[in-house]
């Protein structure tokens, strides 16, 4: 697992050269290692990688219900009602997300820290839930994908996942 930071693409290679999330792990991690699912540009915190094409299906496919929790900081008005509707599953593009677990952990400034859990994570799916309701993201961050916790491994570092996060997601 990485603590990736934002400025980084969850790619091996970028066709725009942009800095690779492989790129923080080179040198270090003989074998051909790709990312576990995406995190966009924007977005820092908790991605896995990995050599094994089924792991990752495991972990990223949609019907094997492993939640991914982040911290956003949104502006706007969050409202109860927004809450409900985020809370509820609510329509975004083509699609209606499954109900998400948010909680208010924080306001100040006319910005809300908000923790959000979901277990799709379709592209910018947690930016475009705030926006369906009226709100920004002006900082994401995965902090959790099941049971392995992003703690407090610095940002840009990484380390091996534990035999036990390692069983626990291949077991869903």
């Amino acid at each position: 697992m990485i603590n990736k930071p934002v400025g980084y693409v969850s790619t091996v290679h970028d066709q725009f050269e942009r800095p690779a999330v492989t790129d923080l792990v080179k040198g270090e991690i003989k074998s051909r290692i790709f990312p576990v699912g995406r995190l966009d540009y924007d977005t820092s915190g908790l991605l896995i990688l990995t050599n094994d094409g089924e792991f990752s299906q495991k972990v990223t496919h949609p019907k094997y219900h492993i939640d991914k929790t982040y911290i956003a900081w949104v502006k706007g008005g969050l409202t109860v009602s927004g809450l409900n509707k985020l809370r509820r599953g609510i329509k975004i593009e083509d699609y209606t997300t499954s109900p998400a677990e948010v909680e208010i952990l924080d306001s100040k400034n006319g910005r809300t820290k908000v923790k959000i859990t979901i277990h799709e994570g379709k592209n910018r799916q947690v930016r475009k839930m705030f926006e369906a309701v009226g709100c920004k993201v002006e900082e994401l961050e995965r902090i959790r994908i099941g049971t392995v916790e992003l703690g407090n491994l610095p940002l840009g570092r990484w380390r091996y996942l534990t035999a036990h996060e390692v069983n626990y997601l291949i077991r869903r």
